[in-house]
């Protein structure tokens, strides 16, 4: 009885394995020296100066760990997953929530055939890929372009600047996907809707209260309950054939809600790349876009619509086995009453940044890197490179007014 269990599991087993078509274990490990200095500057006339050096992770392409198979279901359909966690290979840990190894990076299974691929699970925005596929420095290290810094993948700066940072703006969880089949003569395409799994009540008037009183009534309390936040959807296609590739891409992205306040805030996300490759130069571009809305009572005091807008011109020059990269970016929020917009009576916060980096290949898989990268603040924008914050005004110092950032990367990076 136990020689034909041990012999109906093995040839279960191997059934299994002659269906699954492939499953290979990829991981990338990179890491840099990094150094960074963030200056403001008081009313005064003083520079108070924060600055670190150390170890960092990711300075050209983002760590991980992953697991990923197709099994060839016969007729031209496949089933794949896609397991992939983040990687700090300066402390060892993953890259989730208090250093944990989980599957944040992509975590998707689907199906493809002629018809394209669905695909289900926690996966890259529509929205994002633009702004990494157009920058010469992806979205890595102390050159990933300022958009990524503005816009959401790094929030400093956001909130003071009146624009609320983007919970999806790399990727969302809960996510159903739509990807065009290859075959398209360069045409490609993806739409997402990613769900929030908020419990939402029918009537609305019974949805939990919570602690927080509204317009000082305590029997009026905002609801616990984010019924609407968390939500996106988002549409990207492009097209790419030989040395050209350009993509535009459209999103709605639900970043706040409230049901008893009668508020939703949306951020709307549009952006459009494009990269040609002349052989001894490659060129890159992209324009972004985001605007918040919030959905209330109309009133001049809250008649504003903060976001930011922003370019970006690069390039990559081939040097034998090396590769130069370098690239300018420009960003400005927006983020006064319309009033002042109309009439001129305030500044919107503004920055810059360039970027200058080589790459070293000492195989396909290897390669060692350096960046260097500085950031001009205006009118109020505090965005960095990384490392500490600006120094926060005190009695002593007064106002301080955010000023530059400056940083460099010098690191080994390496592909399994």
């Amino acid at each position: 009885m136990k020689r034909s269990l041990v012999a109906f599991a093995a040839l279960a087993a191997a059934s299994v394995a002659s269906a699954q078509s492939s499953v290979t274990l990829f991981g990338v490990a990179d890491a840099a020296i990094s150094s960074y200095s963030n200056k403001t500057e008081s009313v005064r006339g003083v520079g108070i100066t924060t600055s670190q050096t150390g170890v960092s992770p990711s300075g050209y392409n983002s760590g991980r760990l992953g697991f990923r198979g197709t099994e060839d279901l016969g007729g031209g359909l496949a089933a794949s997953f896609w397991l992939e966690a983040g990687l700090n290979v300066d402390t060892g840990t993953g890259a989730g929530t208090a250093g944990a190894f989980n599957y944040n990076r992509r975590s998707t299974v689907s199906l493809s055939g002629a018809f394209g691929e669905i695909r289900l699970g926690r996966d890259y925005t529509p929205t994002f890929w633009n702004d990494t596929v157009f920058d010469p420095f992806g979205s890595n290290g102390v050159g990933a372009s300022i958009l990524l810094t503005a816009n959401g993948y790094s929030s400093s700066g956001a909130i003071t600047n009146g624009f609320t940072s983007n919970g999806n703006y790399a990727r969302a969880s809960n996510s159903i996907g739509f990807f065009l089949p290859r075959d398209l003569g360069g045409f490609y395409g993806q739409a997402m809707f990613a769900m929030n799994e908020k419990t939402s009540y029918d009537p609305g008037s019974l949805t939990p209260p919570g602690a927080v009183a509204i317009a000082g009534n305590p029997a009026l309390a905002a609801a616990a309950n984010n019924a609407r936040a968390g939500r996106y959807w988002g549409v990207r296609g492009g097209y790419a054939s030989g040395a050209l590739d350009v993509a535009a891409a459209y999103a709605q992205s639900t970043v706040a809600s409230n049901y008893f306040l009668g508020t939703t805030t949306n951020l709307d996300i549009w952006n459009l790349g494009a990269s040609y490759d002349f052989g001894a130069v490659k060129l890159f571009g992209e324009y972004s876009n985001n605007k918040q809305d919030t959905q209330r009572t109309f009133t001049l005091a809250n008649f504003q619509k903060p976001g930011a807008n922003g370019w970006l011109l690069g390039a990559t020059v081939p040097v034998g086995p090396g590769l130069i990269r370098l690239a300018y970016s420009e960003v400005n929020y927006n983020n006064v009453t319309r009033l002042n917009q109309v009439f001129g009576l305030t500044d919107d916060p503004k920055a810059d940044k360039w970027a200058l980096g080589y790459v070293h290949n000492l195989s396909r898989r290897t390669a060692l890197y350096a960046t260097v990268a500085s950031i001009r603040n205006k009118n109020g924008a505090d965005l960095i490179l990384g490392g500490p914050n600006f120094y926060q005004a005190t009695p002593a110092t007064g106002v301080l007014i955010p000023k530059s950032s400056t940083g460099y990367d010098f690191g080994i990076r390496h592909i399994f």
